[in-house]
């Protein structure tokens, strides 16, 4: 397959699977169920924080945990009781439970308090090809308030070596804006060119079986080869391809 051929290939897999048929079997449906944007991206970085195992597992949990924030994300991190942050201990999705949820809505009430607002301590420094520094940076910013160690490893750090596959996904979500619908672009100081691909199983073997990526783990090294790959197909918007791997990977079973 040459690059032209691959290039029309993939274009025609972002068509047929970046559409609002996507959004009601993916996490992403729970920022969906908000129109507010502090709603929409506090929801969305919560859903995307547990976005691993079984995707229907993951929806249902992702609900639970609307449901235990009263429906308002926002307003529950802004203005919570004690009674209503105790509340939260119930909450279970595998290894994240209610005490790291807890540790997340009294960081994310630091953020708005103390660094403007979530968009913010993401935004890229001069000359940053990627986002991938900024996300090392967002999680020294995240645990800067009194926290349990346990609850770090819930936010993934690239300059460890990690390729932070829900932070990137998250990112996706908030930063690419297109006529789709599925993502929403409410994040207007970032570029969708800065974004890298959340690579996991499926995209990461589909991209190696393509030759989009030799690396065999799917670490920040396999993000960054995989990153130079997309931008030589679309330079301006290169994680929209997140689309039509995924697809090829789960859908298709390429």
């Amino acid at each position: 397959m040459t690059s032209l051929e691959l290039k029309e290939f993939l274009d025609a897999k972002v068509s047929l699977y970046n559409n609002p048929s996507f959004i009601e079997s993916d996490p992403i449906s729970i920022p969906h169920l908000f129109t507010q944007k502090e709603d929409i991206e506090i929801a969305g970085f919560l859903a995307a924080t547990i976005a691993w195992g079984n995707r229907k597992s993951i929806i249902n949990n992702a609900s639970k945990m609307m449901d235990l924030l009263g429906n308002s994300p926002y307003d529950f991190v802004m203005e919570h009781s004690v009674d209503q942050l105790d509340a939260l201990d119930e909450f279970v999705h595998r290894t994240f439970n209610g005490l790291d949820l807890r540790t997340f809505i009294l960081s994310l009430r630091n953020i708005y308090t103390n660094h403007g607002e979530l968009e913010q301590v993401f935004l890229p420094k001069t000359n940053s090809d990627s986002l991938q520094t900024q996300i090392s940076g967002f999680k020294q910013v995240f645990f800067e308030i009194e926290h349990i160690a346990r609850t770090q490893k819930h936010v993934s750090d690239p300059v460890r070596g990690s390729a932070a596959k829900r932070i990137n996904m998250y990112l996706r979500w908030m930063v690419r804006k297109d006529d789709a619908g599925v993502d929403f672009g409410i994040w207007k100081n970032i570029s969708p060119a800065l974004l890298s691909c959340p690579l996991d199983v499926h995209s990461g073997n589909v991209a190696r079986k393509l030759g989009l990526l030799t690396r065999k783990q799917n670490d920040a090294k396999a993000v960054l080869e995989l990153d130079t790959s997309l931008r030589a197909l679309d330079k301006n918007d290169p994680v929209k391809y997140d689309f039509a791997l995924f697809g090829l990977g789960v859908f298709e079973k390429f």
